[in-house]
């Protein structure tokens, strides 16, 4: 269940050697009572309550939760206890998983934690070796990563320290990087510590993102691999924003939509006149904000820096529901979000007369924003230009199915389980799609994959569409990208220039980077952490920022 429990499963090599660092101790600040929102690829799935107190003998963390399906946890009560120096002492917790009750009462002593364990009617006793400064996070309550939280004040690059995943193990986890970020809320603007760590689980690694106020209380955690967020409500809040970046000029407008508003930042060039050129940006799969961030790099504000540098005016926005922006992300598939696109285009076209030629507007969308330019370029014939960027070029029930087999590849799991494996996969793409039944596909998998969105981009097919594209396209791959790798823009290409109508179709091949276009010694998703203080590569956004030009120019 939880973080630890779902990411065993996962593989990846940490790609740097680090040293154990013993971090300061937590201010006494960070005591309080907080609210935290879950949220399960971009959908709020529970709640918890938790509260930190400081007694003259030490700390404790206490809390209560409740997450629907597909975790569907209940923990009415919850208590981990700490001394004055964050040394763990005991751990009691009562709840349910999945109906099954269950509880739990942990005791640290001379290096063990002796567990009491219910579920149901059995009861059993479990030892485990455990160090004496362990950060305790139980499995099945989020609010544990408070005294994550506070241990982390002062950390550095290179800190490392143990937690303990109760009941299962202790494992080690590494900070990769540290970052400050401003974020944004109704209520007030602070700066928040962002700490890009890595757990070290035994079957693999699993890159994990926690934001702390510089008190040391817990702010947000997210791990990306399992799309799976908490945030405190004030972060959580529609109406809040976290950035880490911005760029000089940037000017924050809201666009009228679908009967919700996007929230959208516009750039350009604090010396630029006249009408410019401009450049809609498209984020990617999930919880995309405007700047498109992925473990903490973020990519679509590298490209927008460097594209108003160029002397383009440039558009990013939240996705619906995600940020500032209003709508519904549960309800959305493919041709929603390019309707949400669109109206960015349209309210360019009828906003800004005075700094943007109509005449010239393209639209850049990367990963599966591609998709979504791709389909808006069919749309709104009057775009002048499209680029697309680690866009797939077959459909997105056989990208699943390809990124599955590289996950299993890199795990080097058994014949029989990748079989096993991929014939499960096959189903539920068959399902989702109305293609098969759901018979033997279990309740949680079939609550995460029976969605508007999992259908479309199961059934968006490029083939089918390319040939209704008559703009100029420019299609950009990363050398090193395994999420899609470059033989799909070969393969775009292909679609592209078999098009009745002859327009230009170029590829560029950037050296040395991943799909976020950053450089990369492997380009794996599990490398993405310790990336995080990476820039876009230069020969990317000089690249289609040159083409545009070039295509602007005819």
């Amino acid at each position: 269940m939880a973080v630890v429990a779902l990411a065993v499963s996962l593989a990846a090599t940490l790609s740097a050697q680090v040293s154990p660092v013993v971090p300061p101790p937590p201010r006494a600040d960070l005591a309080g009572a907080e609210s935290y929102t879950i949220f399960l690829a971009g959908r709020p799935v529970g709640r918890e309550e938790v509260a930190v107190t400081r007694q003259a003998d030490g700390w404790t963390i206490r809390g209560s939760s409740r997450i629907g399906p597909p975790i569907a946890t209940t923990v009415r009560q919850v208590e981990v206890r700490y001394d004055a120096t964050w040394h763990p002492r005991a751990l009691s917790l009562e709840g349910a998983i999945q109906d099954r009750e269950v509880g739990l009462e942990t005791v640290f002593a001379d290096g063990k934690a002796t567990n009491n364990l219910k579920e149901g009617d059995d009861t059993t006793e479990k030892v485990d070796d455990v160090s004496a400064d362990a950060v305790v996070l139980p499995n099945v309550f989020f609010g544990g990563y408070a005294a994550l939280a506070a241990r982390l004040v002062g950390a550095a690059v290179g800190t490392e320290m143990k937690v303990y995943i109760a009941p299962q193990a202790e494992i080690p986890i590494v900070v990769t990087a540290v970052a400050d970020e401003r974020i944004e809320t109704p209520q007030r603007t602070f700066t928040a510590k962002r700490f890009s760590l890595t757990f070290r689980n035994p079957n693999g690694e699993l890159a994990v993102s926690l934001w702390t106020e510089a008190s040391g209380s817990f702010v947000r955690l997210s791990v990306p691999s399992q799309t799976l967020e908490i945030a405190r409500d004030d972060v959580a809040s529609a109406a809040s924003r976290m950035s880490a970046f911005s760029i000089e000029g940037d000017e924050t407008v809201r666009v009228p939509a679908n009967g919700f508003n996007l929230a959208a930042t516009v750039t350009k060039a604090p010396t630029a006149k006249g009408k410019l050129p401009a450049v809609v940006l498209i984020g990617g799969t999930g919880p995309a904000d405007r700047d498109g961030t992925v473990a903490g790099i973020p990519v679509l504000g590298h490209i927008a820096r460097d594209l108003a540098r160029a002397g383009f005016l440039v558009v990013r926005y939240d996705k619906r529901g995600i940020g500032q922006s209003g709508g519904r992300a549960e309800t959305a598939a493919l041709v929603d979000y390019a309707e949400d696109a669109r109206a960015v285009v349209t309210w360019l076209r009828k906003s800004r007369k005075d700094d943007v030629d109509a005449k010239r507007i393209a639209v850049v969308g990367h990963s599966e924003g591609a998709w979504i330019a791709m389909q808006l370029a069919t749309m709104e014939k009057d775009i002048a230009a499209l680029v697309m960027v680690g866009g797939a070029s077959g459909t997105g029930g056989a990208l699943v199915v390809e990124q599955q087999q590289h996950l299993l590849e890199i795990m080097k799991v058994g014949d029989e389980e990748k079989k096993s494996k991929a014939d499960l996969q096959a189903r539920i793409n068959a399902a989702a799609t109305g293609q098969g039944p759901w018979d033997g596909i279990s309740n949680d998998l079939r609550r995460q994959a029976d969605t508007p969105w999992f259908a479309s981009y199961l059934a968006f097919e490029p083939a089918k569409l390319m040939k209704d594209v008559r703009q100029p396209l420019l299609i950009v791959t990363g050398e090193r990208d395994t999420q899609v790798p470059p033989r799909h823009a070969d393969e775009l290409a292909t679609l592209a220039r078999a098009r009745k109508r002859k327009v230009a179709t170029d590829v560029v091949r950037v050296p040395g980077v991943n799909h976020l276009l950053v450089p990369a010694t492997t380009g794996e998703v599990s490398e993405y952490a310790s990336l995080s203080a990476a820039e876009v590569s230069p020969d990317a956004t000089s690249a289609i920022a040159k083409w545009l030009t070039a295509t602007f120019a005819r």
